[in-house]
């Protein structure tokens, strides 16, 4: 079994009082349903990671907030994401422990998206996803988080251009957005991000033709 990470540890204790059981929870269940899958803090908060991300969790202020980095690709025969946004990560939302699916299904769920990660590696792996499958050099389309994904909805021209661009321009404004360090930061960044591509911009737009011109 993976270790456990230090940094996850350290969150769980500043968590809210009423957020740490069920976090604690939480780790336990997809620890012994999934131990391969390593424990790291990503945008500041606990993901535990297989190929890529399998699964996340983060306490808020009324709520723990948790969902699978590929809901969309899973089956969902409980119903845990009816009702979410249709986004790369479905929210599923407990205040108690009480709230939370039983230790028999969340495991069958966190085994099936291990389970759809491992195809991402494997040979023959599914939907194309996979590097043999995948054309030399070609990178697939990056998984828009949350909080930009509802921003740029709020605003049709943002969105149409984000879907208009290729996958490399897509990921310049994402990783912008997923590297900020600081709450404020991330959201200052999608406002600023929403805002350009309003206007029909690139994120390096100011560094081409001189800051000119879009695209």
């Amino acid at each position: 079994m993976a270790k456990k990470n230090p940094e996850v540890d350290a969150y769980i204790a500043a968590s809210p009082e009423f957020a740490r059981p069920v976090l604690e929870r939480l780790r336990e269940i997809i620890r012994a349903a999934a131990p391969q899958l390593r424990e790291e803090l990503k945008w500041r908060v606990p993901h535990f990671v297989g190929n890529g991300i399998v699964v996340g969790m983060a306490a808020f202020k009324a709520h723990v907030s948790f969902g699978f980095w590929r809901s969309k690709e899973m089956e969902d025969p409980e119903g845990l994401f009816a009702g979410a946004p249709k986004a790369s990560m479905c929210n599923i939302k407990a205040v108690k422990v009480s709230d939370l699916p039983s230790k028999r299904v969340l495991t069958a769920y966190v085994r099936q998206a291990v389970s759809l990660d491992a195809m991402t590696a494997a040979p023959g792996g599914a939907k194309g996803r996979t590097a043999k499958r995948r054309a030399p050099g070609k990178r697939p389309p990056p998984e828009v988080p949350d909080d930009l994904l509802a921003a740029l909805k709020r605003v049709k021209k943002a969105l149409a251009t984000y879907q208009g661009f290729t996958p490399s321009k897509q990921r310049e404004y994402v990783e912008w957005v997923t590297e900020a360090k600081r709450p404020e930061t991330r959201e200052r960044r999608i406002g600023q991000a929403v805002e350009w591509m309003a206007r029909g911009k690139s994120r390096h737009w100011k560094h081409r033709q001189g800051g000119r011109a879009g695209g």
